[in-house]
């Protein structure tokens, strides 16, 4: 069978790959064509457009990038229209994905939209459209299954895939011969994966390195970013690893990580961490204004529902901040031993391995009605 994904940024690739991964396995003939990224082509040919070059952020950069957005709409359906496929996969991405999936639905070809948009927090009204152009919305969080109750769009849960791509690494034996300096304890700075975001966090991050002398920090480089990109921030005591980040969790006695997926990663590793975001002034004024169903903004927070790490947000975001909230969660801090009992129920909330075959098989049953 014939399947069409679209993957807008790190996470979705890293979610499509492994979702690739077991719909091979269940279906040797499958043919794949694909918006994504490196991880997905390593698994299968088919890639045509990359995520880094259409991945935008913020309100106001949306509305900077709107022709270029449609166009990528326009060659998106396009390509479908040519491909003709079994389904198509949408995952996360909303504000793109979204308007695919109506396009499908007027031609006919049935859709799965594996990662839930989070309209749990802004944007509900998406939840008439999941309605109507999305045949199945495949859950990865426990609380998703109660929310979407209210919506008649058929859904399925299959646990959360981040359990798959953590059990699936393969850990690099070398990384501490190669990329470290000395045994001081690692403290690991995952500054997120868009170059707009990077350009706001990481400053902030890298003044609170001679903060810590008895530490040494290591970045987690972004899939598809240059080396180059950041040269400028970096200096003597830190340096940046790309394709090692999880390799850098089993190693890191602390981490300071951008809000998004990468707080749930480092949890799931056990990693005392601080999350933290700044946005564009006016996107995080007109964000205020929009999100109001929740109280907090890191993935970790919401599956447990209370303040299990410390959210950092916009003003918040200092130097001194993130250097008192670093060293209560670091083994020995006042706040290390809750959250690592914390860490322990979240993981045991998310369940077990195997939420990328459970989707493999429900998009395949799917394609197959």
């Amino acid at each position: 069978m014939k399947y069409f994904l679209i993957a807008g940024e790190a996470s979705g690739d890293l979610h499509g790959a492994n979702l690739m991964k077991a719909i091979k396995q269940k279906d040797p003939h499958a043919i794949f064509n694909y918006w994504g990224g490196d991880l997905m082509q390593n698994e299968a040919s088919g890639l045509l457009m990359h995520y880094k070059k259409v991945s935008i952020m913020g309100f106001v950069e949306v509305l900077l990038n709107l022709r270029f957005i449609l166009g990528n709409i326009n060659l998106c359906k396009q390509q479908i229209d040519d491909f003709k496929p079994d389904v198509v996969i949408l995952i996360d991405y909303p504000g793109f994905n979204l308007r695919i999936a109506e396009f499908c639905k007027l031609k006919n070809i049935k859709t799965a939209y594996y990662i839930a948009p989070k309209i749990w927090a802004w944007k509900e009204n998406r939840g008439k459209k999941l309605e109507k152009f999305v045949d199945l919305l495949l859950l990865i969080f426990p609380f998703e299954v109660s929310y979407f109750k209210k919506w008649s769009v058929k859904t399925k849960y299959v646990g959360n895939p981040l359990l798959d791509a953590i059990a699936m690494h393969k850990p690099d034996e070398d990384f501490k011969l190669t990329y470290v300096n000395n045994q001081k304890p690692i403290i690991a700075l995952l500054p997120g994966s868009r170059k707009q975001e990077i350009n706001r966090i990481l400053p902030l991050m890298m003044q609170v390195v001679n903060r810590f002398p008895n530490h040494q920090f290591i970045i987690g480089g972004a899939p598809g970013l240059e080396p180059s990109f950041y040269q400028p921030f970096l200096n003597q005591q830190v340096k940046v690893v790309f394709g090692k980040t999880y390799d850098l969790m089993m190693h890191a006695s602390g981490a300071i990580v951008c809000s998004g997926t990468a707080t749930l990663e480092t949890a799931l590793y056990n990693v005392p961490q601080v999350c933290g975001y700044v946005a564009n002034p006016i996107s995080y004024r007109i964000a205020r204004m929009l999100v109001k169903n929740i109280k907090y903004i890191s993935l970790v927070n919401l599956c447990l529902n209370k303040a299990a790490i410390v959210e950092l947000i916009q003003n918040d975001f200092t130097i001194d901040s993130l250097t008192d909230e670093l060293k209560a969660v670091l083994p020995g801090g006042n706040k290390h031993q809750r959250l690592m009992h914390d860490y322990q129920t979240l993981r045991t909330d998310l369940g077990g391995e195997g939420a990328s075959e459970k989707a493999a098989e429900a998009i395949i049953g799917l394609s197959k009605q």
